[in-house]
């Protein structure tokens, strides 16, 4: 479901349009992030992005989390930064990162004192397992959808086996990874695009 403000995506056109997001808006769209997926917030991002406010199309999604992931920084705050500058330019920025970041820091706090006071009692470790193993699975069913989304062509999977592979089962440093299957993902994509 989308804002009724917000016009459907035309072919090449973002999803929103720039005068449509306000300053406000992004502020309290990833504040709302920040609080919803502590620990995990990809999920919520995506949900709030593509499916709730319709700012992002699935595709306009993919290609901006693809570009955070590549460039220094957590993910999800590239990603906070660069909707909020494609909106509302450098103040846009500023503020989606800062309502990204407000709740889990005052979370971050009061968890850490009461871990410092409550943290040896074993309830409160297991419950910290399971609220684990939560974030573990929505990331999981992100990416699930995510790759559901896609066009169906076997080259995308033979890329993200390998770099399975390469990085998670025979340990080889992400970074070697990277510049091993980078150019060659960018060269199949170059020769396949439509």
């Amino acid at each position: 479901m989308t804002d009724p403000g917000v016009q459907p995506e035309a072919a090449g056109t973002p999803a929103a349009t720039r005068k449509s997001v306000t300053r406000r808006d992004l502020f309290f769209a990833f504040l709302g992030v920040g609080l919803s997926g502590f620990g995990g917030v990809l999920p919520w991002a995506r949900r709030m992005l593509v499916e709730q406010k319709g700012w992002l199309s699935e595709k306009e999604f993919t290609e901006a989390l693809s570009l955070g992931q590549i460039i220094p920084g957590p993910n999800i705050v590239n990603l906070s930064i660069m909707v909020g500058a494609r909106f509302q330019g450098a103040a846009g920025a500023l503020l989606a990162f800062s309502g990204l970041m407000l709740a889990p820091l005052v979370i971050v706090l009061v968890l850490g004192a009461l871990h410092e006071q409550y943290g040896q009692i074993d309830w409160v470790r297991r419950a910290i397992g399971g609220v684990a193993a939560v974030a573990a699975g929505l990331v999981i069913g992100t990416g699930f959808k995510m790759a559901m989304a896609q066009r169906r062509a076997l080259w995308p999977v033979a890329i993200a086996v390998a770099a399975f592979v390469g990085a998670g089962v025979l340990r080889f440093p992400l970074i070697a990874v990277l510049l091993v299957l980078a150019p060659v993902g960018i060269a199949i994509a170059w020769k396949f695009r439509a």
